[in-house]
């Protein structure tokens, strides 16, 4: 029987010391086999189904976050996602976002004009919630930070002030265990902790579809997509796929095999792998002098003061990021023990 260490052992073999994926996730070797041997047939003349990897792909994240597979529309982008659900709420609606949050959540909000956004600290989200709240739009994890949402009192708050919650799980899925039923709306882009190539994105609408007009509706938005390639579709998709964007197929093709290894895994041997690493880099940290900023069951640690050491870091093979004036760490299931002390010890200098 394969462990969890065997399993990835077998799907990544990292060049450098990668702790970079709030950035960019690692793509495993059966996504990289699944995109050449798709490039590669479509250089012959010969095309693979990639559609089929669309609905592979739609319904692997449709489990790994509780769903039913007609909830689930594929797109690329969150921010895309994010405007078609500004675009349903009425002139002068308020919307309650988190200071700093990733501009993706928030902007399509600002840039309507017409709706009152307003934002607070992240945890007081849920106390901010009142009546005349249409929207809460936060992400789940800060992208800056790693901070976590408290997301069952932000929707016990909205429910109770008859608000929609629509959650950006682009820094959780893949390590947080997350009931995408608890909310309204939930997006996330997949080349993170999904570990997919870029392109693939996923948003979770309500049975009732949430009041959402498939404003970019093209032939994929159809319920027969085949009949529907020419004038008016005559009949838009009965589930979430009418709110399909027409999919980047090459990378549906790698994002179906790195779907079905992060079930394989399962989400909850990721997180606690993915966590004892961030514990184990935070206690290091303490003993060099550094305090983290406090984001307590994340996979990401973010330091002050430690931002214009990063170039350095990189030199010395190991890849973080800088963000917000910090450094910011983030471990996943391709890390070791000994990545993390490799870290310690550059920075110990």
């Amino acid at each position: 029987m394969e462990t969890f260490e065997s399993l990835v052992r077998a799907e990544f073999a990292p060049e450098s010391t990668y702790l970079n994926t709030a950035a960019l996730g690692l793509l495993p070797a059966r996504a990289v086999r699944a995109l050449r041997t798709a490039v590669d047939a479509a250089a012959s003349g010969r095309p693979t189904d990639m559609f089929a990897d669309v609905e592979a792909a739609r319904a692997c994240f449709a489990r790994l976050t509780g769903v039913p597979v007609h909830r689930v529309a594929a797109g690329s982008s969150v921010a895309v996602y994010g405007g078609l659900i500004a675009a349903a709420l009425p002139e002068g609606a308020e919307v309650l976002t988190a200071e700093g949050d990733f501009s993706s959540t928030v902007n399509p909000f600002h840039v309507r004009g017409d709706l009152k956004v307003r934002s607070v600290p992240l945890e007081r989200i849920a106390e901010a919630i009142r009546p005349g709240t249409a929207l809460v739009a936060v992400s789940a994890v800060q992208s800056a930070d790693g901070r976590i949402a408290d997301l069952p009192a932000i929707r016990e708050a909205a429910r109770e002030h008859g608000a929609r919650t629509y959650i950006d799980v682009s820094q959780a899925a893949g390590w947080l265990d997350f009931d995408a039923n608890a909310h309204d709306y939930v997006s996330t882009v997949a080349y993170k902790w999904l570990l997919c190539p870029r392109g693939v994105a996923f948003l979770v609408v309500p049975e009732d579809l949430g009041g959402l007009s498939p404003l970019f509706a093209g032939w994929v938005a159809g319920e027969r997509p085949w009949d529907s390639c020419y004038g008016p579709v005559e009949e838009l998709a009965h589930s979430a796929r009418r709110f399909d964007e027409s999919p980047a197929l090459f990378s549906y093709a790698g994002a179906r095999r790195s779907l079905e290894l992060v079930e394989e895994l399962g989400v909850s041997a990721i997180r606690a792998h993915d966590l004892a690493l961030a514990e184990r880099f935070r206690t290091g940290l303490r003993a060099l002098g550094h305090e983290p900023l406090p984001a307590p069951g994340s996979p990401i640690v973010s330091v002050p003061g430690l931002d214009h050491r990063r170039d350095e870091l990189s030199a010395a093979g190991i890849e973080v990021a800088a963000r917000a004036g910090n450094l910011r760490v983030a471990f996943h299931l391709y890390n070791t023990p000994e990545d993390v002390d490799r870290l310690l010890d550059v920075l110990a200098g």
